[in-house]
């Protein structure tokens, strides 16, 4: 874990600051998430959440088509949908359905083992809050457990992927995003259906927040893992123990609005809420600024 650029009261400041700028509704309706939004029903939102979140890979304009090409196939009530429908049935609707490297049969995969967790355990995150008790708290294993269930035995590759491990070195983001969508809130964005306490989140780390994250100093590793989101979350704990995770949303979206360029830009940077605790717009003491990630470790000199 690397050194925190600002001292926690500032950092806490300026992310208070960030969220408070961001126009809500405009991002929601730009995000993933405004799929979930469309339904009444918590169990209509946790499969279609799942559906959302795990499809989470790539732009965000092909993620909405796709995770709305799916929940279009299953119909106004996809949990009723899953809890009828035979698998050959599912995977007739998905026929001809492609995103990245998932397929339709993928998908029918999924909803046909997420329609069985339902059925034995009441919803998703009822099986997730089992597996915690099962554990004895261990988040990371019970996230593990609960996945295992969802791809089934015997997995197709393209399906273990898109129902990563928690075992594994990867941050999971996927995962976790869509916990935060299911345990946060409701607040306008996540929706608070399970009950489950935020602490417990990791930050679902993709590329911007942990690009964002490496700039605020929250974590010094250079790839996105399970352990730089640990980092990062480490961090946001000291400014909310009970909801870390609350900033992700706004971090995100500063990354995809490239309001946060991957190089320091003086125009943009100059209006950037976070400018005074970012390591890339502050010089280091040799005068030079930190480098981010992606770019070449021959750093120019700071500028503005």
């Amino acid at each position: 874990m690397g050194r925190v650029a600002a001292s926690h009261p500032e950092l806490k400041e300026r992310l208070e600051a960030l969220v408070s700028t961001r126009d809500l509704r405009v991002r929601v309706q730009a995000d993933p998430v405004s799929l979930v939004h469309r339904f009444d029903s918590s169990d209509d939102r946790e499969v279609a959440g799942l559906v959302a979140a795990l499809l989470a890979f790539g732009r965000v304009d092909g993620i909405r088509r796709s995770a709305g090409r799916v929940l279009q196939s299953l119909g106004p009530h996809p949990a009723d949908a899953i809890a009828i429908a035979p698998r050959e049935d599912l995977a007739r609707r998905l026929r001809g359905f492609a995103h990245r490297i998932y397929r339709g049969p993928d998908l029918a995969s999924l909803l046909w083992n997420a329609a069985s967790l339902r059925r034995t355990e009441g919803s998703l995150g009822g099986a997730l809050a089992r597996r915690l008790e099962d554990t004895g708290g261990d988040v990371r294993e019970a996230l593990a457990r609960w996945a295992d269930q969802l791809r089934g035995p015997h997995p197709s590759r393209s399906l273990a992927h898109l129902v990563p491990d928690p075992r594994a070195a990867s941050a999971c983001k996927r995962l976790w995003l869509y916990l935060r969508w299911m345990i946060r809130g409701p607040d306008g964005v996540d929706m608070g259906i399970w009950d489950l306490q935020p602490s417990l989140l990791l930050i679902p780390l993709d590329t911007h927040v942990h690009r964002i994250s490496v700039n605020l100093g929250l974590t010094s590793r250079r790839t996105a893992s399970w352990r730089a989101a640990q980092d990062v979350t480490r961090v946001l704990c000291q400014l909310d123990p009970l909801d870390p995770v609350r900033y992700d949303f706004a971090l995100c979206h500063l990354g995809i609005s490239r309001e946060c360029p991957s190089r320091r830009d003086p125009v943009r940077c100059h209006s950037c809420v976070l400018r005074t605790v970012c390591r890339v717009w502050r010089p280091t003491r040799s005068g030079r600024r930190a480098v981010t990630v992606g770019e070449s470790t021959a750093a120019s000199p700071a500028r503005g």
